[in-house]
């Protein structure tokens, strides 16, 4: 059995739980949370729940331990100092500083023979490789990634920092007349207005002033101010009733030509009824494949790009050849 440890138990450490005991080769050891035992209610109750604090005192007990803390200020911190311990995975999303977290990270885990299996989720994850073997295929060409419909849990965080605002969410939606001018073809004139809408649903607090709210929120720099945004004021009734779930998904779509008489087309899509728990999932199996790697001493930071696929499966090879080749 491969033993897993948590950090973080907020939606996306509930779905590694539950990934976790959907594997007949893992073993969840333990949660680890800043709120301690008396904070965290895990859904299965027999789960042992501890400090941060204790971690050290986990050394050589857990196999691999999956980071659930937030990109902003958690991961930058966090993977680094606990892959001086054990093997990790992370979800760092931040993509413009990706080379600097592998970078900082494999640093250490080659100073101390660990694996650490960063970015890794569904974008930046899956949707990565599906961008790297679709260009490998298609050299000639052009790939385009849309997101959506779906919460994005980043914007909706900073409607939510705007004055004014008691709670809401903010759903990403991707242009159906943009997708499929990219998959014709026509898709190297597009801007980043055309390509995605972004829909905002808000409870104001009382009193607040409504028209200015809108405003913060449609002029907000790097979130909002390049993109068709629309708001909605609704009631607190109806937020909880209509958006309290968290769906989201994707497509990436390359174009390209083999000859002039021939343009090929490649699609892969996602559609999730819950984000936090399908980037659960697929951090889940990297566990699994930074286990194997480190069993194999082939140490240091690495992404999706590196990993063989089937280390990502608990199935024998010849069963891989025989039920998937």
């Amino acid at each position: 059995m491969i033993k897993i440890g948590i950090i973080g138990y907020g939606n996306l450490g509930r779905g590694v739980e539950l990934a976790v005991s959907q594997q007949d080769d893992l073993e969840l050891v333990a949660i680890f949370s800043r709120r301690g035992k008396n904070g965290v209610t895990p859904v299965d109750s027999t789960v042992t729940v501890e400090h941060v604090d204790e971690i050290p005192a986990y050394q050589g007990k857990i196999d691999v331990m999956i980071l659930c803390g937030g990109s902003a200020t958690d991961l930058p911190e966090q993977t680094p100092e606990y892959t001086k311990y054990f093997n990790t995975v992370d979800s760092f999303d931040n993509h413009s500083q990706v080379p600097t977290h592998f970078e900082t990270v494999n640093d250490i885990a080659l100073e101390n023979n660990k694996v650490s299996v960063i970015s890794t989720g569904w974008d930046p994850g899956l949707f990565s490789l599906m961008r790297v073997l679709m260009e490998s295929i298609l050299p000639k060409g052009e790939t385009n990634t849309f997101w959506g419909k779906g919460v994005s849990q980043g914007h909706s965080d900073a409607v939510r920092r705007v004055s004014g605002v008691k709670r809401a969410v903010q759903y990403t939606i991707p242009s159906e007349d943009a997708m499929n001018k990219v998959r014709s073809g026509q898709g190297s004139s597009l801007t980043t207005r055309d390509k995605h809408l972004r829909e905002c649903y808000v409870v104001a607090e009382t009193d607040a002033d409504k028209a200015e709210i809108k405003e913060n929120i449609v002029s907000m720099p790097a979130y909002f101010a390049d993109y068709e945004t629309i708001v909605h004021f609704i009631d607190e009734e109806t937020f909880e009733r209509d958006h309290s779930s968290m769906p989201h998904g994707g497509f990436v779509i390359r174009s390209g030509e083999t000859t002039k008489e021939s343009r090929q087309l490649i699609e892969f899509s996602l559609a999730l009824e819950s984000n936090p728990e399908f980037t659960a999932s697929v951090l889940t199996a990297c566990a699994r494949a930074a286990y194997y790697l480190n069993e194999k001493e082939d140490f240091g930071a690495k992404t999706i790009l590196d990993i063989p696929v089937r280390y990502l499966v608990n199935k024998p090879y010849s069963e891989l050849l025989q039920k998937f080749v």
